[in-house]
């Protein structure tokens, strides 16, 4: 156990440790300062400065976008590990899922609100065919970043090469390599 004496109290360094994974957790999971804070009985002002104290880069963030990717798993974990921001991959299956469980409307809504988002992105770098990455560049302009995975219309999973990936992502990055 980690006990430690401060003064006449003992504290439970391990106690201490799990409850930041859980803030950090969560934060990684989408959930508000706010909502961590809450989880745990915290102020959302402490969350900040643990946030603050961890920071290792500040600046640009980063969207990955793509299908239909065959190592999806493979370059999700890169992604993660070069701390992109939001990661939405798809393989062949899952998209054409995620197609036929939405009428016209719920679908072109979900476009549009996607769009929207990447707004807050400084760059999104977008995995398609060649068709599909003019358009994202057309409708992103200077923040998209467009790898090219096959002609269009690609009709199955396409092996995305790893090293291509890194290297787009550290270039967006200025230079700072995925670890």
């Amino acid at each position: 156990m980690g006990l430690i004496r401060i003064g006449d109290k003992v504290v439970d360094r391990d106690k201490i440790d799990r409850a930041i994974d859980r803030v950090f957790e969560m934060r990684q999971s989408g959930a508000s300062q706010q909502e961590a804070a809450d989880a745990i009985g915290i102020d959302r002002t402490f969350v900040s400065r643990l946030e603050n104290l961890g920071e290792v880069r500040k600046g640009q963030r980063v969207a990955l976008v793509g299908f239909p990717v065959g190592n999806k798993d493979e370059i999700e974990a890169i992604a993660r590990r070069a701390g992109i921001d939001y990661v939405w991959l798809m393989n062949d299956v899952e998209r054409w899922k995620y197609v036929r469980e939405r009428s016209g409307v719920e679908l072109l809504n979900d476009v549009v609100r996607e769009i929207g988002g990447f707004q807050q992105y400084d760059a999104v770098i977008f995995l398609g065919s060649d068709l599909r990455v003019k358009l994202v560049e057309a409708i992103l302009g200077h923040r998209a970043v467009g790898i090219v995975i096959g002609k269009s219309p690609i009709r199955s999973d396409v092996y995305v090469d790893p090293s291509r990936v890194e290297a787009v992502i550290e270039a967006v990055r200025g230079g700072e390599r995925v670890k």
